[in-house]
């Protein structure tokens, strides 16, 4: 059975709202006052959590390394070269975020790219952690992070099950069970064509402990339709990018969505909820009162006079269904009436000699 996994007051698994995370990252491009106006913004439109990206440049990449996404507007040649200009926090201004964050009622986290960085984070007492695609195989920082009893959320761009089970094992194995993984295709921005969420069936098919989530990179324009499609295949967490400005060039900008966007996201995806309902499939409280009146009987269509021997030709199947039920009509033919019945009169069983007797 899939665990519910729980962050301060809210849950992560089947039959709980699906979890939002809004995506801030570097977007807030260094503007401490800014990133405030974005957490606020984010629970104003419904997320029910933000998320940054902490990281150390010297201890992420190479100075040599390519990029491997491609946003208009990023600065440099290298990744060192883009990490290097992004807007890094101190500890200080990170307390200031998350005391941000708690008065606006919503849960504040971030993804530690290094054990430094993880540390920083449980140092002002973080809720849980998100782990990158990118980081998957990074079994040293997974172990490191998962000691620290927190909940994980891990993302599986680019990842095989094999490379995803190690992970879990990884964390597992450092006695920490919280765990959601993520689907997500690391493309900057990614296509429709290549979003591929039936995945996540085959991810919940392999690691049905746990609950699976959706992280999207798409472009707004084709985001609401994924983000639903995830949530409708059972994802139980959702993660996408936040901006202030969805046409301003570098960062995650291009991949992300502004406030009415989140908004949107939100609201649609309570709208689902509603919409899924139960998995049993029976009829509903408001159908059950309906049912006698839309379905059929099986109806005389002309007069049938007392002690007559019914043939199929006498009987008709009209609305409503609260004579004999159609199925049964074989079961009719060839009994005889015990009453007179009228024509367009609808058959009960104690109409009928049910008993073979022949003298009624």
């Amino acid at each position: 059975m899939t665990q519910i996994i729980k962050v301060g007051n809210k849950k992560i698994g089947p039959g709980c709202p699906v979890f939002v995370i809004a995506e801030i990252g570097c977007n807030f491009e260094g503007d401490l006052d800014r990133a405030k106006e974005m957490i606020r913004a984010a629970s104003a439109a419904g997320a029910d959590a933000v998320k940054f990206q902490t990281f150390i440049p010297e201890k992420l990449t190479t100075r040599t390394a390519p990029k491997f996404w491609d946003i208009e507007g990023c600065p440099g040649e290298t990744q060192y070269d883009e990490f290097i200009q992004m807007p890094k926090l101190t500890l200080e201004k990170y307390k200031e975020l998350k005391k941000t964050a708690e008065d606006a009622r919503i849960i504040f986290f971030s993804t530690p790219e290094d054990e430094d960085s993880a540390d920083l984070l449980e140092s002002i007492g973080v809720p849980l952690y998100k782990i990158s695609s990118m980081n998957i195989t990074h079994l040293p920082l997974l172990r490191h992070v998962a000691k620290k009893g927190k909940p994980i959320i891990i993302s599986t761009g680019g990842s095989t099950i094999k490379e995803i089970k190690e992970a879990v094992t990884a964390i597992v194995s450092e006695g920490n069970r919280q765990i959601v993984i993520l689907h997500c295709i690391t493309n900057y921005p990614a296509k429709v064509e290549n979003v591929n969420l039936n995945m996540i069936i085959d991810i919940k098919n392999n690691f049905g402990d746990y609950p699976i989530g959706y992280s999207d990179h798409t472009k707004m324009e084709d985001s609401l339709s994924i983000i639903i499609g995830a949530a409708a295949l059972g994802a139980n967490s959702i993660e996408k990018h936040f901006t202030f400005d969805k046409n301003r060039p570098g960062y995650d900008h291009e991949i992300s969505a502004d406030y009415q966007d989140l908004k949107e996201i939100t609201n649609r995806l309570r709208i689902l909820e509603r919409g899924l309902g139960i998995s049993c499939k029976k009829p509903t409280e408001s159908e059950k009162k309906i049912i006698p009146l839309a379905r059929r009987s099986i109806v005389a269509k002309t007069d049938i006079p007392k002690g007559t021997r019914i043939s199929k030709d006498m009987l008709s199947i009209k609305r409503p269904g609260t004579g004999i039920e159609p199925k049964f009509i074989l079961d009719v033919v060839g009994k005889k009436a015990l009453t007179h019945i009228k024509e367009d009169e609808i058959l009960v069983w104690n109409m009928l000699n049910l008993t073979g007797k022949e003298d009624i």
